[in-house]
């Protein structure tokens, strides 16, 4: 896992620890963090030592600042001086690329939970990753915010991921206000965008906390409900509970169960009231 150039990896107690690497960027993602991802979340799937990934970002001043706008904008949007009249990004208005292929576990088919830790600012493309999060917590300081509209682009990806979070209209008022309104994260917080705010240099310490807990249940059930839960909330009703029924059938091992009983019996951990 040393290979990588834009992020930072540590593997522990089922635990892995993705920390996105640009700070001097606020950690914006380029073409290079995108394949790193990718290459990533792939390994992770067939990795049983990890159950759990927390996912954060250097420095305290960025969670992700979105897309490298040098690179990527400069280079992949806008016509060059020799060809004005054309964009790197396809031949046709038909040929787009999605980044969320590349950032999202989920779309790189990883279902083990993921726990985003956001230390800071967290907008544009930032916001892929954090749809596709299944727990959300953030420090006192950190915002969100959506800047497409402002800088002449269609926020489309990004708020189609925000509504599995956020309510319509404030899903719709990160999207229109652009870079003139940004959400703290008591609001967020309030509209259930994050679960939890917590001083900054608490952040990786309660992430760790949670995602250390939620690595102590059986692989197998936990995936089983993360599935069921996704299912759940981008499917009807009663096709989600046809899925749930079969995943509730390949996720239960009764030896985890016989095992699960005898904890119940002997040793119940201590729990925290949040």
């Amino acid at each position: 896992m040393g290979r990588f150039e834009t992020i930072l990896y540590d593997e522990q107690d089922g635990v892995a620890t993705v920390t996105l690497n640009r700070p001097d960027v606020l950690n914006a993602f380029n073409r290079r963090m995108q394949e790193e991802l990718r290459e990533l979340w792939r390994s992770l799937v067939t990795n049983d030592d990890v159950r759990v990934v927390v996912l954060t970002g250097s420095g305290d001043k960025a969670f992700c600042s979105g897309i490298d706008r040098k690179e990527s904008i400069e280079e992949g949007y806008l016509p060059r001086e020799k060809n004005r009249g054309a964009s790197r990004r396809g031949s046709t208005t038909y040929v787009s690329i999605d980044p969320g292929q590349d950032l999202n576990p989920k779309a790189n088919n990883l279902w083990k939970p993921v726990v985003a830790a956001v230390n800071g600012m967290a907008c544009g493309g930032a916001l892929y990753m954090l749809g596709e999060a299944d727990i959300i917590i953030a420090a006192e300081h950190a915002t969100f915010f959506d800047p497409h509209v402002s800088y002449g682009m269609v926020a489309g990806f990004e708020p189609t991921h925000l509504l599995q979070k956020l309510p319509l209209g404030e899903t719709l008022r990160i999207a229109l206000m652009g870079v003139h309104e940004r959400m703290s994260a008591a609001r967020a917080y309030n509209l259930g965008l994050v679960s939890e705010v917590v001083p900054t240099e608490q952040l990786m310490e309660r992430a760790l906390w949670i995602a250390t807990r939620i690595a102590s249940a059986p692989a197998l059930a936990v995936q089983g409900t993360l599935r069921a839960v996704w299912a759940a909330n981008e499917l009807s009703r009663n096709t989600a509970l046809a899925q749930v029924s079969a995943l509730v059938k390949l996720g239960t091992q009764y030896e985890n169960i016989e095992q699960g009983h005898e904890s119940f019996r002997t040793d119940r951990p201590e729990w925290q009231l949040r």
